[in-house]
């Protein structure tokens, strides 16, 4: 019998498949999956040995936890049995601005539901995701939400009004270190700079600079100053940024993304 299903099969949905896998904790024979109109399923349970069963009845039956990974825009879509399929099961759902009351409506005789909001460096086992139970979660589903979540990289419980602000940061926020990486490559060919120069200047930088964050757990103003030499490069580059507000800039873009994310729970 499979222990875990999987409702979408697409990059979040693979790779907590594949971290749950590597670290042994359920075998290939006890994961099942399941997608829309898409061929997403049958290649991932082709690439990772896991059952692909497109029958949602005959994927939940037997099946314990429940990890919705599909559109949130699908949910509706869902059949309306699933409420009774899904009886007594953990309820692990990614969607994004998709509630904990909105769940339990379509959930409503799950013994548990978790509402996660994981990003996009999940997908190398390099994300953060928060989550939020309806309810305290008991050892066994405790474990089992470390070890999905976990999958995706570092994990932790918040309460559910902090997920919108958590979206703003972690859930968004890859996109903004993506666009400035864009940024500093542009700048660099403005300064004349080859393209793949340009390129892997950028791209160093910007995980060179993330390691070293990780690795001395200094406040990053304070490795910011280690770099700045008065009078120097850095502080006229600094200077600049300050002079153009480039900490107000990012607070309106989160708070942009919170206000949006509460508005899409709404919807």
């Amino acid at each position: 019998m499979t222990k875990i299903a999987f409702i979408g099969a697409g990059k979040m949905a693979e790779a907590m498949i594949m971290g749950l896998l590597k670290n042994k904790h359920y075998a290939p024979a006890e994961i099942a999956c399941m997608c829309g109109s898409d061929s997403t399923g049958p290649q991932l349970a082709s690439r990772s040995g896991i059952l692909y069963q497109p029958d949602i009845a005959e994927l939940l039956t037997q099946t314990d936890v429940v990890v919705l990974a599909c559109k949130p825009q699908q949910l509706n879509d869902l059949p309306a049995e699933l409420a009774q399929l899904t009886a007594g099961k953990l309820m692990v759902s990614i969607l994004a601005g998709t509630t904990l009351t909105k769940l339990k409506t379509k959930f409503r005789a799950a013994r548990n539901i978790v509402r996660a909001m994981p990003n996009t460096p999940g997908q190398i086992g390099a994300g953060i995701t928060a989550y939020a139970p309806v309810a305290t979660l008991d050892a066994a589903d405790g474990t089992a939400v470390n070890n999905i979540l976990g999958s995706l990289g570092t994990h932790l419980e918040l309460t559910e009004d902090k997920i919108d602000a958590v979206t703003a940061i972690s859930g968004s926020g890859p996109a903004y270190v993506f666009e400035f990486a864009a940024a500093l490559r542009e700048a660099a060919r403005s300064l004349d700079l080859e393209p793949a120069i340009a390129q892997k200047l950028a791209l160093q930088t910007l995980y060179g600079a993330a390691k070293l964050l990780e690795a001395t757990g200094d406040d990053p103003e304070a490795l910011r100053d280690q770099v700045t030499s008065p009078g120097g490069t850095t502080q006229a580059a600094l200077e600049s940024l300050a002079s153009n507000n480039l900490r107000a800039i990012i607070t309106a873009a989160a708070t942009a993304a919170r206000d949006r994310s509460v508005e899409l729970a709404t919807i």
